[in-house]
């Protein structure tokens, strides 16, 4: 059963965190930190595909990239290799900070748990609260970063990344992702992705 004071004050300890983040964006001529905006796009898109998700779902959601900013891509090699680990230890700084939040709101150590499960990404496919949660992260980057994120690839990396991003999502979300309102190369990208085995 939901503790609603529990969990405004959760959500708001992670929003706090997330304005902590240097880097702002604009969005509808609104500046906000970066790390923040994103973790409303998360929920945003959460809510859209599973209204009635756990709570536990919620949060992870909110704390997708909790603090990220603490440890910078450039902190580690360029390249696959260097990705790779970077993004791994990421799943785990998010983990740890999500508990330590989530502690001070008044959880339990099992619904903590199951927050840095997802948030880890562990048994993506197995763990419906994952798979929710790889959703709203997919159509979040879809919607939000695919443009920016393209102007630095060439279009035979990008194909490979849409590829692997649509292998992750639910038959739900890529429903919703087919009605992004993608155009030109974007688009283009999305179809030749689809096309490929």
């Amino acid at each position: 059963m939901l503790d609603q004071h529990r969990f405004v004050a959760a959500v708001s300890l992670i929003d706090q965190a997330n304005a902590s983040d240097p880097v702002w964006e604009t969005q509808e001529g609104k500046s906000c930190p970066r790390t923040w905006l994103y973790g409303i796009r998360m929920t945003d898109w959460l809510v859209r595909l599973y209204p009635d998700a756990p709570e536990t779902a919620f949060l992870a959601a909110r704390a997708q990239h909790v603090c990220r900013w603490l440890i910078p891509r450039d902190r580690y090699p360029p390249g696959r290799k260097g990705y790779l680990a970077w993004r791994t230890f990421l799943y785990r700084l998010h983990g740890e900070k999500a508990a330590q939040l989530l502690r001070q709101a008044g959880y339990d150590e099992s619904a903590i748990g199951q927050v840095k499960r997802i948030l880890m990404k562990r048994s993506l496919r197995r763990d419906p609260q994952v798979q929710m949660v790889e959703d709203a992260a997919c159509l979040t980057f879809l919607q939000y970063y695919f443009l920016p994120f393209a102007r630095d690839y060439s279009d035979d990396k990008l194909i490979d990344i849409l590829g692997k991003t649509w292998k992750k999502m639910s038959p739900k979300a890529q429903q919703a992702a087919m009605k992004l309102p993608l155009s030109g190369r974007e688009a283009r990208l999305v179809q030749q992705a689809l096309k490929r085995p």
